[in-house]
């Protein structure tokens, strides 16, 4: 059987890549488990040092030596940083600041839609009513959705600029430094 590309399907006859065998198997998967190939959509990702665990499990990363010998050690002094940094307590205000935000507007916002929809299924009588003309309190509490949309997202981008984003930013160039400190300034 053939794709739609004309050439034959699932490895029997002519190499493909994963993206155009659509059998969902490549032999060439098995070959090298523990590789990144090239032909994989995270390789852009790994190869800029992005999502690269550093466990016992991350292929790459540990050598197969310290594997095999059940001691994976930490490839990455920069790491050890990050969680540094994670632990501390300006990181641990700028977290705070945010879900002080985020869950009270999530939980409000939800309690609306929720209201809306629940009223808008089981009391349609309500939602008739006219307000003016042709226009009834469903339609206007429709429209409210939208306006509380974008009020949210103004007062959400305006608690960032205000409460979170200068102390992120220090965060953020604080551990660059530390960062820089230990790769010796090549990074």
């Amino acid at each position: 059987m053939q794709s739609s590309n004309g050439r034959p399907r699932g490895g029997r006859g002519g190499s493909e890549s994963a993206a155009e065998n659509h059998d969902g198997f490549d032999p060439a998967y098995l070959e090298t488990p523990a590789a990144v190939r090239y032909d994989d959509p995270w390789y852009d990702a790994l190869a800029s040092g992005w999502g690269e665990s550093t466990g016992a499990g991350a292929g790459a990363a540990v050598p197969a030596s310290a594997v095999e010998a059940g001691q994976a050690e930490r490839v990455d002094p920069a790491a050890d940083v990050y969680l540094q940094v994670q632990r501390s307590a300006a990181f641990q205000e700028v977290r705070s600041r945010y879900r002080r935000f985020v869950v009270p507007a999530f939980i409000g916002f939800f309690g609306w839609y929720v209201g809306y929809v629940v009223t808008a299924t089981t009391a349609p009588g309500l939602m008739a009513r006219p307000v003016a003309g042709a226009v009834n309190v469903a339609m206007v509490a429709g429209l409210g959705q939208f306006l509380t949309t974008f009020l949210l997202t103004w007062a959400y981008a305006r608690h960032a600029r205000l409460r979170r984003d200068r102390a992120a930013l220090e965060l953020r160039w604080d551990t660059q430094e530390l960062t820089r400190g230990i790769r010796g300034g090549a990074s």
